[in-house]
């Protein structure tokens, strides 16, 4: 009961209040053998939300209250979704979080739906898909605009599967072949592997000889050509993983400016840094879209990895689907280009910028790219690429590698 009690209770603050569930569950008062179920139930609910209430809403003739919505949500989540957890147990609970009138309205709309099994809509449209994969229309038709009908079926299908956990190796703490002895460790590339078990509570990870980063977001950082010696400014940085992989390739010789809007923020990538044995990078807290004159020039490399939607993270935050409406938008994509604008003065003659996001939408990607591009002859694409959740089981992210032409080439331009 105890268990069941608190998912309801993070499932209202997650839908109510626009929370997000790993940053509520960070203080449970839970056991932290209770946190399996509770985590599979809570995202199982919020990532299947719209297909759940698709079962039990033909029965329900008048309003029902958000809490016995979810309630009912949560409960079919695991009538349908979960071996071994027995129905009259699921049933017996819900009917005991209810309130005194509507116990026996959760009562029968459960043991209606048990009976029945589990239902689809008809056809096979991206409409009934949405249904089927909780995808508000306003994002499958924005996708099918941008990326086409294939490409969205297999967005909207690979953001029901649960997210991997890749780790990303330190070089500056360990080698390849070290990490390579452990069987539990199986490498996709030479820095990017998975790990059977939880990385986190390893020796290895408490260390700072591995980090968990996933496989996209390491490639981000390749885009930076960074080498040992340079001076290199993040200008979005918080926690500091990427920074902590510039820090890496350039083999902890040169200089490294991290920044956040936040100080608490710029505290967490100190803090990576500490525990990976990183000593050149300095983090500062700063706001992005606000011009640092003596910052003019002064860079070989720098990373944008701006604020985005989040549109290419739907796996390890199904909340975004609930939160995010499409007039946000138009905010994300004016802050992002101020913070493209601004930073891009801070690079020298000749260095690389690389705009990046974990989102997948052209308006905040290519299209923001290709504004900037045109309103600064001076710098010239170098290569730009999206790579989709469904290519490699990691998130969708969008990259830039972006050059400034040297004084002599804007002569001759």
């Amino acid at each position: 009961m105890e268990q069941r009690k608190y998912i309801l209770d993070v499932l209202m603050r997650v839908f109510q209040e626009g929370g997000y569930a790993s940053l509520i569950m960070r203080e449970s008062p839970l056991k932290r053998e209770d946190m399996g179920f509770v985590s599979e139930v809570v995202y199982g609910t919020i990532r299947n939300y719209d297909f759940l209430e698709y079962q039990w809403r033909s029965y329900a003739k008048t309003h029902v209250k958000k809490k016995i919505a979810l309630l009912l949500d949560m409960s079919i989540y695991q009538l349908q979704f979960l071996d071994g957890v027995p129905a009259y147990a699921v049933i017996n609970e819900a009917v005991e979080l209810a309130g005194k009138s509507e116990k026996k309205f959760v009562n029968a709309i459960l043991h209606n739906v048990e009976k029945r099994g589990q239902i689809y809509p008809a056809g096979n449209d991206l409409n009934a898909l949405a249904v089927t994969t909780s995808h508000p229309m306003w994002l499958v038709k924005m996708w099918k605009t941008h990326y086409g009908e294939e490409v969205t079926r297999k967005l909207m299908e690979e953001d029901q599967e649960r997210p991997y956990v890749f780790g990303r190796l330190n070089t500056l703490k360990m080698k390849k072949e070290e990490l390579e002895r452990s069987d539990k460790v199986r490498f996709l590339n030479d820095i990017s592997f998975l790990y059977k078990g939880i990385l986190s509570r390893t020796s290895m990870f408490t260390e700072g000889k591995v980090v968990i980063q996933d496989l996209n977001s390491a490639e981000t950082v390749r885009y930076l050509d960074v080498k040992p010696g340079m001076k290199v400014l993040d200008l979005c940085a918080a926690p500091g993983t990427k920074s902590q992989e510039i820090a890496m390739f350039m083999e902890n010789k040169g200089e490294l400016i991290a920044c956040d809007l936040y100080e608490h923020r710029t505290g967490l990538i100190s803090q990576l840094m500490e525990r990976t044995g990183v000593t050149i990078c300095r983090t500062e807290v700063n706001d992005a879209s606000k011009d640092r004159p003596g910052w003019h020039d002064a860079f070989d490399r720098i990373l944008i990895d701006a604020p985005c939607s989040g549109l290419g993270d739907l796996r390890h935050k199904p909340e975004i689907r609930l939160h995010l409406k499409p007039e946000d938008l138009d905010a994300i994509v004016s802050l992002q280009k101020k913070i493209l604008n601004t930073g891009s003065q801070y690079l020298k003659d000749g260095g690389i910028l690389v705009y990046s996001t974990c989102t997948l939408n052209k308006k905040e990607n290519e299209k923001q790219t290709a504004g900037f591009l045109s309103a600064h002859p001076d710098f010239e694409l170098v290569e730009e690429k999206t790579i989709f959740p469904f290519e490699n089981g990691g998130d969708g992210f969008y990259m830039a590698k972006i050059r400034r032409n040297t004084t002599k080439e804007k002569e001759v331009c």
